[in-house]
């Protein structure tokens, strides 16, 4: 039988209270030590619920310090050449509210920053954001409700950053999955050199 939990009453009994330093870890500004985790961090993930609820998360990944911290309550992601589908961004048009993951390949412990975000398809810090010559093709601006540092358990679980229990050959090869999944009608030698070594060469492109 499935029993489900349909109040805050009982997800409250269920879990328990939370300690009072995860309740006050929350702040609403920067840190310097929160400047040196994003200036560290090449990965971000970014989630985002439009007007009727439908959710997205999408990565984001540059070189580290791809986040550009504006002030003390603003930071700016990066959107570089990808597949024009746009699935958060639609979102962010319709509701602002962001969440976001930050991620330093290694360590256990993420960042979390909750907030506000717009568009922006130029500015004068867009300069600050060149990678490999190439200026974003726009950014999503993030003005900060809520920072905070989460703990390690879930990459402890999964032992995400142990290479002895990487498995990349589980699943079929990019272009296989594509040809399988996505475009039948084109020819796998072709998806094959698509997603090949001089794939890195387009991702600025």
């Amino acid at each position: 039988m499935t029993v489900e939990i349909t109040s805050h009453e009982e997800l409250r009994e269920l879990l328990g209270a939370p300690m009072p330093r995860a309740l006050d870890k929350e702040r609403p500004v920067l840190h310097p030590r929160d400047r040196q985790w994003l200036a560290a961090s090449p990965f971000c993930l970014v989630a985002t619920a439009g007007a009727d609820g439908t959710c997205d998360v999408s990565p984001k990944g540059d070189p580290p310090g791809f986040t550009l911290v504006l002030d003390d309550r603003t930071i700016a992601i990066p959107e570089r050449p990808g597949n024009r589908r746009a699935d958060g961004y639609r979102n962010i048009l319709d509701n602002p509210h962001v969440g976001l993951i930050f991620l330093i390949p290694g360590r256990t412990d993420t960042l979390r920053i909750n907030g506000r975000a717009r568009l922006v398809r130029d500015a004068p810090w867009f300069g600050d954001m060149v990678v490999k010559g190439h200026r974003p093709v726009l950014a999503v601006v993030v003005e900060i409700e809520q920072i905070f540092y989460h703990c390690a358990k879930a990459f402890l679980r999964s032992q995400l950053w142990q290479p002895e229990t990487w498995r990349p050959d589980a699943l079929p090869s990019r272009a296989r999955l594509v040809k399988e999944l996505e475009a039948p009608g084109e020819s796998l030698a072709a998806l094959e050199r698509h997603y090949g070594p001089d794939y890195v060469k387009s991702i600025y492109a």
